[in-house]
Formats: structure tokens, C-alpha cells, sequence
């Protein structure tokens, strides 16, 4: 795609766009940003962030705090464990490429059972569990997790006193210094250099079930403390208070809430019945789409996105084997089956079907990527750079060790917002209209808009992104009725992530559309190839983790449905893949020299590196937030 081009046309196509596509409003006082785009420009973040007001972030020995977390996130370096009796940090990160925005999400739950632990002058901090946590970390976050997060009946310790009010208590204090870091750090001038929000993260995981949401506020309006999953322990209760305390309040509060981790969710993060065993109404189905407009497709603890099949291998990838969280913890068997709606690609279509129910569509969300680091540190998704997210069963308190995380989990990706400008209300609007996408941690750019009469040599034009918004929608959006003969048409644009500033780069290898839609009341998907080369026959070069073989720079098609139904509801997404490259464990074990024809002199740390079953390469993809196609008849 050529870039666009001035002139009349351009402006005037532009208009009609605006005029089509809601931008945003202003909700904050601010200066404009001296850059402002009408036909939005992609800003590259992490909305998935855990610092030291974590609870297993701080059992881990993380000692960064939010603003740490946003200092890295811009490219100042931030230190990491070990830290000695002085809090002097052993170890460093820096970020090779700065980002656009990011989000500070700790644990609602905890919060201030975390800062009476770390704080020796509070009452509490000489308590059982305080000590087994700052001795035995690993033990503290499984007596943790059992006892909270993964209870039915969440409860707080005794240490946190009657109706647990000493905790709650001293919860305030991390949460106006979350919100006081995002406000010193969201770049107000005219520059916009960089973009925080305010949020938490709702931390549900009844019986070992995860269902998460990650909480962002609009503005500095949020709630006055963030909703926990231990006096609020259902996702009904999460929205209704979301909805009491913020969006309905009449304080200028706006929020949305991204789930993540749907494939450990066992099928109860998108349920299509109450907390009674009715179904959802049609008003759930509304509730759950005003609040739920994105969802995190990838991150450090598996993809989400697809269910592994032969029809598709591509789903394959970063997949994590059990259907609990839970699960990490205790045996690593893989279950016969997994269980339904747990991947993101079948809930959209279940969707579908919940639309010709209700009338209202529950599953109606965008794709996003996220890191979920547990380092303080948004965006450390570079495979050749990794050194774990100090999460999970992988011990980093007294430091980073050789092989830095279980060899199932990754970096985690990016989330990408098409926004106008690089503020607040620009980019939280992109998020609530799911114009937005997720990366497996490149940098690589797509377009992707849905209408009825764009031409086939619309990617030629130097106008393609303005006659893409005048002709129909981007990512994200409903299809306006078209001609009752007619299949429509998707315009898709990749361009390669260039890497610099040290972060190598990949060529791409193709483009594909997936398509979910229903057939005779039954849910279908089908992946076609639209642009690139899947046999172009490019590999690794293992020992030097250099990428060999031809691929694409730039991939773009004008592609129409050959199997479209009128009738029939549909959902349209694309994925872009890069040629293969080197998985982070393929990095870690060449930078250790470990050499696998000897086992012997391999060290017990590093044997992972000479497992046959583990992956050593990946396939780094993107894939946007769909557009869905609902019949005339069904409209309402």
C-alpha cells in the first residue's frame, strides 16, 4: 500500500469517514496533540501490567513499583531481583523500543495484605502467612492461591482483622499511588509522547477457573477502590459494580474490562447462563458487550485464540494443555478433551448464536495482546531479550535464573489501538469501538476494512485507508446492509515490523481470513489463504537464530467471501504470520552454550534446552478484531 496521498480527494473521503466513523470527545482537560491523524495511526502498548503491589509479583521479589513500570515502558532502564538488604537492585532491564501507552493492572485482591507484609511497621506483617510468603515464595503463592484466588469462597486472613478492614484499609494507599503514577506520567503537552490509564486487575478464579478481567478507566475518574474479587466473587457482581460505581454514576467515570486467559477458564469466563442456571437475557447479552469490547487473544500463559485441529495447524501455537490455571500448579496431563468456549475464535461464533436468540450479541469483542509481566515491566515481549515475567511456578525472588521461565509460557504480545491521536479519550475510544489489534510482540502494522464495492486494485491506490473507511468499516465494526446479490468484500494490509535499535526483524510470510458463521444453527469457521506464500519454504538457522528464506515486506488483498450466505451471521478476522523464527528458549540456550550431544555436561537448570519435544521455533503473528455480517432480517 502506497502511503496517502494529498489533495482534495483525499480530505474529502477523509470527511465522509469521519462523518461515518465516530471519533471521540474530549473528557479531560489537556493540550490537543500537535499530531492528530483522522485517519488514525497505530500506537503500540501493554494494558496487562503487575508491579510490586502484587501479591505474587511481590512474593516473586519485585520490588518496582507503577511508576518504575512506566519509566520502563518509556525506555529508561528499571532494575529487577536480586536486591540486597538495602533495596539495591542486582539486575536491570531496558526496553530497546519505548511504547506508546501502557496500563498498570495490579490485583485488586491482596493489595493491602501485600503492603502489611512488606511493611514492617504494620500490623500483620509478622503473621503466618506474611513469613511463609517472604521464606518460601513458591509455597506462599500456592497457599495464596488455594486460599484466595481460587477459591469458591474467597476469604481475607485473619491478620486482616474483623470484616477484614485492616486490609481494606491499607489497600488505599497502593491504589492512589497507581493512580497518582499514571497521572505523572501521561505526557499532557502537545508532544503526547506517552499515555497512561488507570486500572486493576479483577483476579476470579473460583475452583482454579480463570476468569480474570483486566479494569481501564477513561480518565483519571475511577472508581474510589477497585472492585476485588473477595467481597465481589462472581463477574456479574464485577459488571454490576463497574456499572454502580463508574458508567452510571454521573461522575464523568468510563471503563471497560478485558478478560485474558479464557484457554485455562474450564469454559466459565463466557457463560451463556446466570449465576441461577437460567440463560442470559438479551439485557446480560447488552451489559456484558458495553463493558467486555476486547479480549487478550495472547499473553505470557498461552494463546487464546483458536482450538488446535488439523484443519487449521496454525492453532497449535503457544498452547497451554489443561483447561485450568490451577492445573500449573499440579500435574501437566493433558485432559482428553478440553472444554468448550475457551478459545476465543469459538466464542465469537457461539455469539452468533446467542444474537439470534437474544438480539444482542454478548460475545461482540475485538482481539488485543498483552504481556501480563509480573517484572513491573510493559512490553518486555522481544524473544532474543527474554528473561521470564516472574509469574507463576518458576522461582525469580533471588534473581533471574539460567532458563527463565517454564518452557510452556512466553513474552506474551502487544496491543495495537488505531486511534487519532496518542491521548487518553483517542485511544480509549479506539478500544471501545474495537478498532484495535494483537501482536505476538512485533511491530507489524495491518489495516483490515469490510465493505460492499471496494475494487479489486484498491490496494494500488494511494488512498487505500481513506477509501477504506468511506467504503465500509475497519476492524471492529458491523457491515452496513449491502446489495442482496453481493458477498462482501475485506481489504487486508500487513506491513513488516522493521525492527532497530537492535530487534531483529522478520519478513512476513502470509495473510489469512477467518471466518466463523452459522450453519443450520451450528457454529462454522473456515481460514482462507488471501495473500503471501505458506510454502515459501523459509527456516531457521538454529545455531545462529537467523531467519533464512524468501518473504514479504508488505501483503495486501481485496478478498471476497466465495462460500458467502446472505442468511447466515458471520464474523470475519484476520491473521498475519512472519516466517519462522527463533523461540525465546532457542535464544536462552544458545546464549548459554549448552550443548545437547553431551548431556552429561548440561547443568540441571538448563536440561530443558535439550528436550526433543520442546519448540524451538515460532511463527510471531497478529491478528485482528474481527468484522461480523448479520443478515437484513435480522437487524435490528
Amino acid at each position: 500500500m502506497k502511503a496517502a496521498a494529498a489533495g482534495l480527494l483525499v480530505l474529502a473521503i477523509a470527511g465522509a469517514a469521519r462523518a461515518q466513523e465516530p471519533g471521540f470527545a474530549r473528557s479531560e482537560e489537556r493540550e490537543p496533540c500537535a499530531h492528530h491523524d483522522p485517519l488514525r495511526q497505530p500506537f503500540f502498548g501493554d494494558t496487562h501490567v503487575h508491579t510490586a503491589f502484587s501479591f505474587d509479583a511481590w512474593g516473586q521479589g519485585t520490588l518496582a513499583g507503577p511508576r518504575d513500570a512506566y519509566r520502563y515502558a518509556r525506555g529508561e532502564a528499571i532494575g529487577i531481583q536480586p536486591y540486597d538488604r538495602e533495596g539495591r537492585a542486582g539486575g536491570s532491564v531496558r526496553l530497546r523500543r519505548p511504547l506508546d501507552y501502557a496500563v498498570v493492572t495490579d490485583h485488586s485482591d491482596l493489595m493491602g495484605e501485600t503492603r502489611i507484609c512488606g511493611s514492617e511497621a504494620l500490623a500483620g506483617h509478622d503473621s503466618l502467612v506474611c513469613r511463609v510468603v517472604r521464606r518460601f515464595p513458591k509455597l506462599g503463592y500456592m497457599l495464596v492461591n488455594g486460599h484466595v484466588y481460587s477459591s469458591e469462597a474467597p476469604k481475607r486472613y485473619s491478620f486482616c482483622g474483623p470484616q477484614g478492614a485492616r486490609c481494606r484499609d491499607a489497600a488505599r494507599g497502593p491504589w492512589q499511588e497507581t493512580r497518582d503514577a499514571a497521572e505523572a506520567f501521561y505526557d499532557r503537552s502537545a508532544a503526547c509522547r506517552f499515555t497512561t490509564f488507570v486500572g486493576y486487575e479483577w483476579t476470579g478464579m473460583p475452583g482454579g477457573y480463570n476468569v480474570h478481567r483486566n479494569v481501564i478507566f477513561r480518565n483519571a475518574v475511577v472508581q474510589e477502590r477497585p472492585t476485588s474479587y473477595i467481597e465481589t466473587p462472581s463477574q456479574e457482581g464485577l459488571w454490576s459494580a463497574l456499572q454502580r460505581e463508574c458508567l452510571d454514576a454521573g461522575s464523568g467515570c468510563d471503563a471497560i474490562a478485558i478478560p485474558h486467559n479464557s484457554n485455562v477458564s474450564g469454559g466459565r469466563m463466557f457463560t451463556t447462563t446466570r449465576p441461577d442456571g437460567a440463560p442470559i437475557t438479551a439485557q446480560d447479552a447488552r451489559t456484558r458487550a458495553r463493558l467486555e469490547t476486547l479480549v487478550e487473544v495472547t499473553q505470557h500463559k498461552g494463546d487464546s485464540e483458536c482450538r488446535p485441529s488439523a484443519e487449521d495447524p496454525l492453532c497449535d501455537y503457544e498452547k497451554l494443555r489443561y483447561p485450568r490455571m490451577m492445573e500449573m500448579l499440579t500435574t501437566r496431563t493433558a485432559p482428553e478433551a478440553l472444554p468448550p468456549r475457551i478459545y476465543a475464535r469459538e466464542v465469537l461464533t457461539e455469539g452468533l448464536a446467542q444474537e439470534r436468540r437474544l438480539g444482542a450479541n454478548p460475545f461482540q469483542f475485538g482481539l488485543i495482546g498483552a504481556s501480563d509481566t509480573h517484572f513491573a515491566a510493559p512490553g518486555m515481549v522481544d524473544e532474543d531479550e527474554y528473561v521470564g515475567h516472574a509469574a507463576g511456578t518458576v522461582d525469580a525472588r533471588f534473581g533471574v535464573p539460567p532458563f527463565p521461565d517454564r518452557m510452556d509460557f512466553n513474552p506474551g504480545g502487544l496491543g495495537v489501538l488505531w486511534a487519532e491521536e496518542n491521548s487518553r479519550d483517542a485511544l480509549f475510544a479506539a478500544m471501545r469501538r474495537r478498532e484495535a489489534y494483537g501482536t505476538s510482540g512485533p511491530r507489524m502494522r495491518v489495516r483490515f476494512f469490510g465493505g460492499w464495492d471496494y475494487p479489486e486494485g484498491l490496494c494500488e491506490e494511494p488512498d487505500f485507508v481513506a477509501r477504506g473507511y468511506a467504503g465500509g468499516v475497519p476492524m471492529g465494526g458491523q457491515l452496513p446492509p449491502g446489495a442482496a446479490d453481493g458477498a462482501p468484500r475485506l481489504a487486508v494490509w500487513a506491513l513488516r515490523d522493521p525492527g532497530g535499535s537492535g530487534v531483529p526483524s522478520t519478513p512476513l510470510q502470509r495473510v489469512q481470513i477467518v471466518k466463523g458463521w452459522l450453519e443450520d444453527g451450528e457454529g462454522r469457521e473456515r481460514v482462507y489463504e488471501v495473500a503471501g506464500d505458506p510454502a515459501n519454504g523459509a527456516d531457521v538457522d538454529l545455531a545462529s537464530c537467523t531467519p533464512r528464506g524468501s518473504g514479504f515486506a508488505e501483503l495486501c488483498r481485496v478478498w471476497s467471501d466465495p462460500d458467502f450466505d446472505p442468511a447466515a451471521p458471520a464474523f470475519y478476522y484476520a491473521r498475519v504470520v512472519e516466517n519462522p523464527s527463533c523461540r525465546w528458549n532457542a535464544w536462552v540456550c544458545n546464549a548459554q552454550g549448552v550443548d545437547c550431544s553431551d548431556p552429561g555436561a548440561v547443568p540441571r537448570e538448563l536440561r530443558a534446552c535439550c528436550d526433543p519435544e520442546a519448540p524451538r521455533t515460532i511463527q510471531e503473528r497478529a491478528w485482528t478484531s474481527p468484522i461480523w455480517y448479520t443478515p437484513p432480517d435480522s437487524q435490528a
